[in-house]
């Protein structure tokens, strides 16, 4: 059965941890959605990961709305979550439920994400009115980096801890089905977890959370530019892909490849004559 924000809230209460990855296209899609992955996020980590950029900040609702389209495509069987990029909530209540919108019509996605707890609970309580299911993410929270100082730890004091506890109740209060909760002590994280009657997934957030997310090519050693302390290479696919990049050029510049099973062959007799009606065509013209 297809998975849904129900199958998130029955996994709390049976205590079967959620697995979520990121994803961004259709062929990866389709290897998440064969392999039993719970839930895709189509985050706006594809700044850093697809684009390019130093962070999430330049991310438009546009390239969300594209790369939501090829996932959703390739995981019919998965609950889909989309990334709201910066700006697209934070600005009025009425622009984060038309943007909000725009990510389950345009993009095809099951369920949108935003960032922030106490601040964004009004967003999150109309998008939920509007019929759509919002996953909150507190902790680090990417779009808010200069105004947090970089990649941090957070909630590592007391007033932090409170901070992030208060901003867990809002977020479900507010109507949230899940929160990410991001770069936080474990300890604290299985505190929050144990609060909430909604799920948490945690990214850098230890074991103790209802569920996991990673970046994908984090995972599988893609993506080297900076790598977080709690990323875990399961696999060491940007080595092989780099190898086989190398195989391949090396297979062309020495006409190895394409080889003989590798092509397709045709009577030289054909080829012969071809050419020799052409240029007895051209001398005609001429």
């Amino acid at each position: 059965m297809p998975t849904t924000v129900q199958t998130f809230a029955e996994a709390k209460g049976k205590k079967r941890p959620l697995t979520m990855l990121t994803c961004y296209d259709y062929s990866t899609a389709k290897l998440m959605n064969d392999a039993g992955i719970d839930s895709i996020l189509v985050g706006d980590s594809l700044g850093n990961t697809i684009l390019g950029y130093p962070n999430t900040l330049p991310v438009t609702m546009e390239d969300m709305i594209h790369h939501c389209k090829a996932v959703t495509r390739g995981a019919p069987d998965l609950l889909v979550v989309c990334d709201m990029p910066f700006l697209s909530y934070e600005t009025s209540v009425y622009d984060a439920v038309t943007n909000a919108g725009r990510l389950i019509k345009e993009g095809g996605a099951d369920a949108v994400k935003l960032e922030g707890g106490r601040a964004v609970a009004e967003q999150i309580r109309a998008i939920v009115a509007a019929g759509i299911p919002v996953q909150a993410h507190i902790g680090l929270t990417p779009q808010s980096i200069h105004a947090l100082g970089g990649f941090k730890v957070q909630g590592k004091n007391l007033d932090a801890a409170l901070d992030l506890i208060a901003d867990a109740k809002a977020v479900q209060a507010a109507g949230a089905f899940s929160v990410v909760i991001e770069c936080v002590p474990a300890p604290l994280a299985k505190a929050i977890t144990d609060l909430l009657d909604i799920p948490t997934i945690g990214i850098g957030a230890g074991p103790d959370c209802d569920g996991q997310i990673l970046v994908y090519q984090d995972m599988l050693g893609m993506y080297t530019d900076f790598v977080p302390k709690f990323v875990r290479p399961f696999a060491h696919i940007g080595e092989a892909m780099t190898r086989a990049f190398q195989d391949y050029a090396r297979a062309v510049r020495d006409r190895s490849f394409p080889n003989a099973s590798e092509q397709f062959d045709m009577d030289q007799a054909l080829v012969d004559q071809a050419l020799a009606q052409s240029q007895e065509s051209e001398a005609q013209h001429d």
